[in-house]
């Protein structure tokens, strides 16, 4: 780990030569990779925050294009940064007391489309930061649904109904854990709840749900 350390601190100045550190929204020069240039740390916005749903920032114009960035951009090295926005959010744990990380799934062939769970890539970043324990085949998605994204409550009822499971092999796993579920973005909360309901019915203690971002409701 020391070697590690020492080997990238060595390295920083090499690659900072090649690859000049930009900001990961407007392209700006920055000190450091990985970070947010003033201009565009100064339009992220607080947003309320819930017994069941925690966030890191509100869904506006700067996080939305963080996150379009991320999840349909390739751009996977954003999930440390929004990964530390959001583990800002938590306390640090000890391992006795670790909730568990499990990710919102993807339907399998949404996954091979895209090349990755975002969600998923978030929650392990989370476990490195010291938020919880790693599990990130705890839930899976059944069938394909489509974007809920204009649907009224009944029509995204029913596109989620037996969409998601949980992962035999996990199920002694989940029992009696305190669950933290993993998401991007969190909007009318529909897909939060299908994964809770079915994390509860095995035996979950709690499910809270951490995400990226909030949209407002109304």
């Amino acid at each position: 780990m020391r070697w590690s350390t020492e080997l990238k601190a060595g390295l920083a100045p090499i690659v900072d030569l090649v690859y000049p550190p930009r900001c990961p929204s407007c392209g700006v020069a920055v000190a450091a990779h990985g970070g947010l240039c003033l201009e565009c740390w100064s339009e992220l916005e607080e947003t309320s925050q819930t017994s069941e749903v925690i966030a890191a920032t509100r869904y506006n114009d700067m996080s939305r294009q963080l996150v379009l960035n991320f999840k349909h951009g390739g751009k996977i090295a954003l999930a440390r940064l929004l990964a530390q926005l959001m583990a800002a959010r938590l306390p640090d744990v000890n391992r006795g007391e670790a909730p568990l990380l499990v990710p919102v799934p993807l339907h399998r062939m949404r996954l091979w489309e895209r090349g990755y769970n975002q969600a998923a890539l978030l929650a392990e970043e989370l476990a490195r930061l010291g938020r919880g324990e790693l599990s990130v085949d705890a839930l899976k998605r059944t069938k394909r649904t489509p974007s809920l994204g204009g649907l009224g409550k009944d029509e995204r009822d029913a596109a989620l109904k037996n969409a998601i499971a949980v992962s035999k092999s996990r199920r002694q796993k989940i029992a009696g854990r305190d669950i933290l579920l993993v998401d991007d973005v969190y909007t009318s909360g529909a897909t939060s709840s299908a994964c809770a309901e079915v994390l509860l019915t095995v035996g979950a203690k709690s499910v809270r749900t951490i995400c990226f971002a909030r949209v407002d409701a109304g």
